[in-house]
């Protein structure tokens, strides 16, 4: 199933497209000739999946995207101590490649600006004065950017070698650099790592990953591989917030919120720490040499998926806390055998999801992915434990709900009664449950109907079709009927109650009951529903005591009776009928129990 969030993205692709202003970058002679219109939209998940939309493959050369990159092997490489030494952190306020120092320290601002970044490159592998060649600290910077990518990249000559034909700035600002003592040697040795550094090859997927990288600490979410250091992720992720986006990045941060770093190749590299990473990709720049559409469609993300940082304050700790297939966890209505039999076949297409924790984008994401994958016709997700969820989560939920619609599948929500936390004001749409037996119930006859059993369910029984008379030979059977009597009884009528002396077994012959206790709230619990065939009260005559539970009629119908003084007569009179009658009230009674007991060993608040 194609995901509501690949719809947004999408739709986003063609607003992205409207927005016709700048200009590619043509003081590099070989980016002036990429296509302006080329335009690709990547989110990656701290798990590994990748939504794209557009020219997610094209291939474009990293550029000034590479900076918080090569920080990080310098921090790794040659100490914070010795980084900081030759670095700064402050924000500048000026353009990336304007030749400013710190007037009193002569360190460049910061890492993202060219000369922090060229000062980052010298410190790879060792640090200046260490003895490594170019080529080598070269080869340290793309094997680090290909385990943060994920696949091994490759610089693109054609590239650098343009960029060091007109890279006049840049080697001002290391001329600089070195006679302020920041650069160690011959600063064009390091301005040809740096020029190459920026001419390494990546697609808008490469950089949603290495965005989802630093977003997963460090760690890449498909390969596994430590990228850097989680002691590091702070550091580069500082630097980024504070001056990612050059002399844009106060207005960056209000309208967006984001760690992020822009190349002048048209990319936009952005995450949201421990959820996900995003990545644009569009040539056309603005008067900062920020992507055009990349700024508006990070903007557009931000704000509709509520992925501001400063906003979205809850972490998105949530997981599926279990999944509940109906044909190994049944609900509590005890259904006609061929019933049973059916849905022990197909009930493993039918789950209920139970989550813990807070639904924010990210995780709403996961969800929907999990739902979606899962070979099921009919689900439901269970929100009770869920603390919050969030507006674009539940945008995201009622989408998926539409979408699987389309597909002929359904899936409905379990909701605390009095919260709505998914906007609705009624239960139809989407379908909301108050707990998660009713939406297990709903599942099963869903199910039943889609699997050619909506007429298995027979309105009545026979005597020797109840499941209390298994085994039982002809002459037993007439042995029972002789002591069993009829009782009719109508709908809402209370066959038995709380408390009251268990003098007899009722046999349901047609109709349905429900058994259920009263909680403290006023509301009450199910404990069963049976269909013809079901015994009920059983327990209570078996331990000659009072009945804990209520029972009452769903609809019309009628029993019949076994007082409790003949069963228990039959002891003597007629033994082997007695163990007959007790061996099958035993193991209806122990289905009951045994799903109960599972129910008491969940957490708080996810059994009913």
């Amino acid at each position: 199933m194609r995901s509501p969030i690949d719809d947004y993205l999408h739709g986003l692709l063609e607003r992205c497209r409207a927005q016709d202003g700048g200009a590619v970058a043509d003081y590099i002679p070989e980016l002036a000739r990429v296509d302006p219109e080329l335009t690709g939209i990547c989110l990656a998940t701290i798990d590994g999946h990748v939504y794209e939309a557009g020219d997610t493959h094209v291939p474009f050369t990293i550029q000034s995207i590479s900076k918080p990159f090569a920080y990080a092997m310098a921090l790794e490489d040659a100490g914070v101590a010795a980084v900081e030494a030759r670095i700064d952190v402050e924000p500048s306020g000026d353009a990336f490649n304007s030749i400013s120092l710190d007037p009193a320290s002569g360190r460049p601002l910061n890492p993202m600006i060219n000369a922090g970044a060229i000062t980052s490159t010298s410190l790879v592998s060792g640090g200046a004065g260490a003895g490594v060649s170019g080529e080598e600290r070269l080869g340290r910077i793309v094997a680090g950017l290909s385990r943060f990518a994920g696949r091994p990249l490759a610089v693109d000559e054609d590239v650098a070698a343009s960029e060091s034909a007109t890279g006049h700035r840049n080697r001002a600002i290391g001329w600089m650099l070195r006679s302020r003592g920041i650069l160690d040697g011959d600063p064009d040795a390091t301005l040809e790592v740096y020029f190459r550094q920026c001419a390494v090859g990546v697609d808008c997927r490469d950089l949603s990953l290495m965005a989802a990288t630093l977003a997963n600490g460090g760690v890449h979410p498909l390969t596994g591989e430590r990228a850097l250091a989680r002691e590091h992720v702070q550091q580069v992720l500082s630097v980024m917030t504070t001056c990612g986006m050059y002399d844009a990045a106060g207005n960056w941060m209000v309208r967006v919120g984001l760690p992020a770093k822009s190349g002048v190749g048209g990319g936009i590299l952005a995450l949201l720490p421990g959820q996900l990473g995003l990545a644009v990709f569009s040539p056309r720049l603005d008067a900062w040499g920020n992507s055009v559409r990349g700024v508006f469609a990070c903007g557009e993300l931000s704000r509709d998926l509520d992925l501001h940082f400063l906003r979205a304050s809850r972490p998105a700790h949530v997981a599926i806390a279990a999944r509940h297939p109906v044909d190994r966890e049944p609900s509590r209505r005890r259904r006609p055998a061929a019933e049973r039999e059916l849905l022990e076949r197909v009930g493993r297409r039918g789950i209920v999801f139970e989550l813990q924790g807070d639904v924010l984008v990210a995780s709403a994401e996961r969800i929907i992915r999990a739902v979606s994958s899962e070979p099921v016709d009919v689900a439901a997700i269970d929100l009770r434990d869920a603390e919050y969820v969030d507006p674009p989560s539940v945008r995201l939920l009622h989408a998926t709900a539409a979408r699987l619609r389309e597909q002929g599948r359904e899936l409905a929500f379990v909701e605390r009664a009095g919260r709505d936390a998914l906007g609705v004001a009624d239960a139809s749409e989407p379908l909301v449950f108050p707990d998660r037996d009713s939406a297990s119930e709903w599942i099963e006859d869903r199910l039943l109907a889609r699997h050619g059993g909506g007429g298995l369910g027979r309105a009545a029984c026979s005597l020797d079709e109840h499941r209390l008379m298994r085994e039982l030979s002809g002459e037993q059977l007439a042995q029972l009927a002789a002591l069993l009597q009829p009782r009719p009884f109508a709908a809402g009528e209370l066959i038995a109650g709380v408390g009251e002396q268990a003098t007899e077994v009722f046999l349901l012959m047609r109709g349905e009951l429900s058994t259920s206790v009263p909680l403290p709230d006023g509301g009450r619990r199910r404990l069963s529903t049976v269909t013809p065939g079901w015994t009920v009260g059983e327990m209570a005559v078996l331990g000659e005591g009072a009945r804990t539970a209520d029972t009452r009629a769903d609809t019309d119908g009628d029993l019949l009776l076994l007082a409790a003084d003949d069963f228990h007569a039959l002891a003597d009179g007629n033994p082997a009928l007695h163990a007959a009658l007790l061996r099958n009230m035993l193991t209806g009674a122990y289905e009951l129990a045994a799903q109960l007991t599972r129910e008491l060993g969940r957490p708080s608040g996810a059994g009913a």
